[in-house]
């Protein structure tokens, strides 16, 4: 069962619209889905929904409300590509980072379900990292997330376990960054690092041509059987 909430950011200043995916019974835990640059798509939705038919509580921010509320594109379609492109150059990952910890707040205290864990695509990869470092989150999955490489100062605060899916032809996040990510957080107690030979940005997505259907089979049974171990 789906339905949309609106949840209210960490000043009260403004709210926001979540998709929301109900489990059949009581939650095991919840699960936070953060969106790539396209939005609450129907792709989003559908890994709120399978998150859902596991047992979990899935909610999915719509985390470009400032300037686009309600945005759903297609990544296969070009114009719409680039215009997603235009909207990640507009976004602040400080901000979206508080969302995702008004969101957090918003399961504890409005949906009672006291576990969460996140697990983001593309951009919400990288938010996924920096919920990891700088929220109280129980768990978070990164999939192809951007410009970690950067951020790899903040890695020390990282508390709890952390998990990412790193596709080593990946066009937007090349050798070097990937180097650098293993360089600084191979040695990291909390962080597993997975790559995957040959694959590109989007593998996992549920819809649409970037996907790989074994790789995205392997990383989301890796990420099921993560959370089923840290949010159990």
């Amino acid at each position: 069962m789906s339905e949309t909430v609106t949840i209210s950011s960490l000043d009260g200043n403004e709210t926001f619209t979540a998709y929301l995916a109900k489990p059949a019974g009581k939650p095991k835990a919840a699960i936070i889905v953060i969106q790539e640059i396209f939005g609450v798509n129907a792709g989003i939705r559908r890994k709120c929904d399978k998150w859902a038919e596991d047992g979990y509580l899935a909610v999915a921010p719509d985390l470009f409300f400032r300037f686009e509320p309600g945005l759903e594109l297609d990544p296969d379609i070009e114009p719409q590509f680039q215009q997603a492109l235009g909207l990640f150059g507009k976004y602040d990952p400080d901000q979206g980072v508080r969302d995702i910890e008004a969101t957090i707040r918003w399961i504890r205290k409005a949906a009672g379900v006291a576990k969460v864990g996140c697990v983001g695509y593309c951009l919400g990869g990288k938010l996924a990292y920096m919920a990891a470092a700088r929220t109280d989150i129980d768990a978070s999955v990164g999939y192809y997330g951007v410009m970690i490489d950067q951020m790899l100062g903040e890695s020390h605060a990282i508390a709890n376990p952390l998990l990412l899916h790193i596709p080593t032809a990946d066009h937007f996040v090349g050798p070097e960054a990937q180097q650098a990510m293993h360089a600084g957080l191979d040695g990291h107690p909390r962080v597993t690092l997975h790559d995957y030979a040959g694959l590109d940005h989007g593998f996992a997505t549920e819809h649409g041509a970037r996907r790989n259907e074994d790789g995205a089979q392997l990383a989301d049974r890796r990420s099921r059987e993560f959370f089923a171990e840290h949010l159990g």
